[in-house]
């Protein structure tokens, strides 16, 4: 009776770690999608991962040292790539923290990103999405960006 217990006990445990692994893994492909179609340059790619109504902002300092947040215009980042060669624009994530709660979740990656081969900058980007439909989508993203303190 014991070892009935605890095999049901254990069989529990195990289909909700995988079920957390699965849906850990459906939030990391959508924003490995949104980066891949980056690199390539597919537009199309990009924006199946996004919301209607995505927000992307950045954290930046002005030449002299003062910090703000600025909001980007979506469709115009979506027009800079579409005018890129394929693997321009290569953004290199590392996967440092995945939250789900139920329809939300929360993204950390530090990046390197490189343009047209070169390093141009490094920083960290903070995603939120929301599962719509089944489907996993980007509605925030924030980022860091600096030149220095990379490696």
């Amino acid at each position: 009776m014991k070892k009935l217990i605890f095999i049901t006990i254990s069989l529990c445990f195990i289909s909700k770690m995988m079920a957390q692994t699965t849906t850990t893994d459906s939030v990391k492909a959508t924003v490995n999608h949104f980066f891949e179609g980056m690199k390539i340059g597919d537009t199309a790619l990009i924006r199946s991962t996004l919301t209607e109504g995505v927000i992307f902002q950045t954290i930046a300092r002005s030449k002299d040292g003062a910090l703000s947040v600025k909001t980007e215009n979506v469709d115009d980042f979506i027009r800079f790539i579409a005018k890129e060669q394929k693997g321009n624009a290569d953004e290199r994530i590392e996967f440092k923290m995945v939250e789900v709660n139920g329809a939300l979740a929360s993204v950390w990656t530090p990046y390197s990103f490189y343009y047209k081969g070169q390093f141009s900058h490094c920083g960290a980007n903070s995603f939120q999405l929301v599962k719509t439909d089944g489907v996993w989508k980007i509605q925030y993203l924030i980022d860091t960006r600096r030149r220095q303190g990379c490696e």
